[in-house]
């Protein structure tokens, strides 16, 4: 029986695995997905989880719960020798040790991709994974926990102003509903007002959004602006020492929070350790029927899909020719490769990856939308409800879909929870500060003895002298 190795079990990896158990016959390979994490992380949620719309939990898809008849290891794979279809798997704990396959797919997905600004390594925080986002939600909670107890003054901006850099889709949504999420805070801090809320989002290029039309984006600047959120265009972070936010325009201000997403780049950790064949950019090369290797010539037995790889956009839409790295892509190659790896293990032909964008949809923020598809345009609260319907839908399983809807429909009536958790980072911190302890134990130095007296010889007839008593003299350690 073939043993299928699924490295990386983001969209792509989940979902090739997922559809796998479905098509193949009992018997017919035995499949295993090997991710550091046990969970699928369904990123076009992490903008609602860092403005508290959706519980974390609820935007992951455990992988051992909804892969009944697949192997999962939590460890990360750091190597790949497809030469001799062995694989290096590095557990949490223990040493790391090889893995014999027949078939391997890589789908190790994106990292956030920086760039060597001063300060961003030490400040900023990315968007690619749920601890990022619940991280980004406890400390806008939490500044506002503190700056509420003082007065008016540089401290109290710094904690107040939140900063973005990116203005793609990503970077726009959660800007966005972050400023949504301030704005509804508000309310429960009357020691604070709007005006001491400040945002401001860092674009390179002279636009916002490239995936809709102009007039489109110009709408969301307008609608930012309306509500208090500055936009820089044409303006680049030079850095970001301490938090002390420097632009290209010669702008300064501080910050307490930098949130990243101006780009992202293939798993280095997978693709650096692999012989497979990368292209310029540091992607997996793999070709439209998802095989490994290029247009003339493809490796056999390895395959990939998602944002670790390079695949040609066949309906013309791509960004240089090639799918960009999104989650409407890694879902749907991920079940046409599970088609793919099954249709050749019974003797046919692979179909090639085509997929026509239809459309582009964001929220930003309770309310506020956009979605564009050609040059059909929806903008506001109808465009708000079209992007919580297909996401809502896009969640993998009944059991996911129903639980992130029921949490919409909870915060409608109750509102959102702004309780925060920025104490769990460190958890022991209450025990160990009341912690009871052994007291250090006290050790007494060697004792030492006097000096041995030469014998007193008296004279005959003469008194006899009083003779001193041995003593034994002891030093003891102050305690």
């Amino acid at each position: 029986m073939p043993k299928i190795l699924i490295v990386g079990g983001g969209y792509a990896g989940f979902y090739t695995a997922w559809k796998l158990e479905k098509w193949l016959r009992a018997g017919e390979a035995d499949v295993t997905v090997v991710d550091p994490l046990p969970y699928m992380t369904y990123q076009p949620f992490l903008p609602e989880v860092a403005a508290g719309s959706i519980e974390p939990r609820h935007s992951v898809v455990a992988h051992r719960r909804h892969l009944k008849k697949t192997n999962i290891i939590t460890a990360k794979v750091t190597g790949i020798d497809h030469a001799s279809k062995q694989a290096t798997i590095t557990p949490p704990v223990g040493e790391p040790y090889t893995f014999d396959y027949d078939i391997v797919v890589v789908t190790a997905g994106a990292v956030s991709r920086t760039f060597p600004i001063p300060g961003v390594a030490d400040e900023a925080i990315g968007l690619k994974t749920i601890e990022e986002a619940v991280a980004i939600r406890n400390r806008v909670l939490t500044n506002f926990d503190k700056a509420a107890g003082l007065q008016a003054g540089p401290e109290r901006d710094r904690l107040l102003t939140f900063v973005v850099i990116g203005g793609g889709f990503a970077g726009i949504e959660i800007f966005a509903e972050l400023r949504s999420f301030a704005s509804a805070l508000i309310k429960s801090y009357p020691e604070l007002s709007f005006e001491d809320t400040h945002f401001h989002l860092i674009e390179a290029m002279g636009r916002i959004m490239p995936e809709v039309s102009l007039p489109t984006s110009h709408w969301v600047l307008k609608n930012l602006a309306q509500r208090g959120a500055e936009v820089h265009l044409d303006t680049q972070l030079t850095s970001a020492v301490g938090g002390r936010i420097e632009l290209s325009t010669g702008e300064s201000f501080e910050t307490d929070l930098i949130v990243w997403t101006a780009g992202v780049m293939a798993n280095p950790g997978v693709v650096r350790g692999s012989d497979l064949p990368v292209e310029e950019r540091g992607r997996l090369q793999v070709r439209a029927d998802l095989r490994v290797g290029t247009e003339d010539e493809f490796v056999p037995d390895a395959w990939g899909a998602g944002d670790i790889t390079a695949i040609p956009d066949l309906s013309g839409g791509g960004v240089g020719g090639y799918c960009v790295p999104n989650a409407q892509h890694a879902v749907r190659q991920g079940k046409l490769l599970a088609k793919n790896i099954v249709a050749v293990l019974r003797g046919e032909g692979p179909k090639e990856y085509v997929h026509k964008n239809m459309g582009a949809v964001a929220g930003l923020g309770i309310g506020y939308g956009v979605f564009q598809s050609g040059r059909l345009a929806i903008t506001g609260l109808p465009a708000w409800f079209a992007h919580r319907g297909y996401h809502g839908l896009a969640m993998p399983s009944w059991e996911r879909k129903l639980r992130v809807i029921w949490g919409w429909v909870n915060n409608f009536f109750l509102g959102r929870d702004i309780a925060s958790l920025a104490a769990v980072e460190q958890p022991r911190a209450a025990f160990e500060e009341f912690a009871s302890r052994p007291k250090p134990t006290v050790e007494a130095a060697p004792v030492q003895k006097a000096p041995a007296k030469a014998p007193v010889r008296r004279k005959a007839g003469s008194a006899a002298a009083p003779v001193e008593p041995k003593v034994a003299v002891e030093t003891v350690a102050a305690s």
